[in-house]
């Protein structure tokens, strides 16, 4: 069926607003994928501000044209193939692409033509790549993660510190110094007084020890049998 002269203009004043707002573009193959495909593809690119748009490789040359000052030709766009178009976050949509196309590989569904990424042009491989990168929304969860690390550390001071004064019957947690028990150094003299203990004890044990050792020496010295010679023949 042949589009109007008014739709195609209302098409083409669509796709380059969606160009303007754009913080990258990507192109997609997708000559297999089926209608419920695309449905959970674009409810998907909806959730990372994305969004995934069918128009015809006329269009799509002006819209580039009139927004980017790119000129694209037909090897950019080989067959059927639908522009993504991200927003907020430059990578999320095309991780999400990227994930499809892992799972439709061996149908070959849907896979990377080429994108438009920070004003240069990238080939399939190098969209790739861009895909497989951690999205923004990745990457703040990961630094919110390590931001709470200290502060999960110094709340559990706090609590500890809450249930110490309050079992102690204390007001600040400077007080809590004066309940750490240390122990006073011997003195000089108490060290020798236990030094001479010590050895006392030790002689003591040995002493009555030795009663028992000579005992055993003396049974082991009965039970030896004495050497004989062999009388040379």
């Amino acid at each position: 069926m042949a589009v109007s002269k008014s739709k195609k203009i209302e098409i083409l004043s669509v796709l380059e607003n969606e160009l303007k707002n754009a913080s990258s573009v990507a192109f997609t193959s997708n000559t297999k994928l089926t209608v419920l495909d695309i449905t959970n593809i674009r409810k998907d690119l909806i959730k990372v501000d994305a969004k995934l748009m069918l128009a015809k490789k006329t269009l799509v040359k002006i819209a580039f044209k009139n927004v980017y000052n790119v000129e694209l030709n037909d090897d950019l766009l080989p067959g059927q193939v639908a522009v993504l178009i991200s927003k907020w976050d430059k990578i999320a949509g095309l991780s999400i692409i990227n994930k499809y196309a892992f799972e439709f590989r061996k149908e070959e569904k849907i896979k990377f033509v080429w994108a438009y990424f920070d004003w240069a042009i990238l080939d399939a491989a190098e969209a790739t790549k861009i895909a497989n990168l951690p999205s923004r929304e990745v990457l703040l969860a990961k630094l919110l993660g390590s931001m709470k690390s200290p502060i999960s550390g110094l709340a559990r001071f706090f609590d500890w510190a809450k249930k110490e004064l309050e079992a102690k019957k204390l007001l600040k947690v400077w007080d809590l110094l004066s309940f750490v028990e240390t122990k006073p150094e011997p003195k000089q003299e108490e060290v020798k007084v236990a030094e001479v203990a010590v050895e006392t004890k030790e002689e003591a044990i040995a002493e009555e020890a030795a009663p028992e050792v000579v005992e055993a020496v003396a049974e082991t010295a009965v039970a030896a049998p004495e050497a004989t010679e062999t009388p040379a023949e």
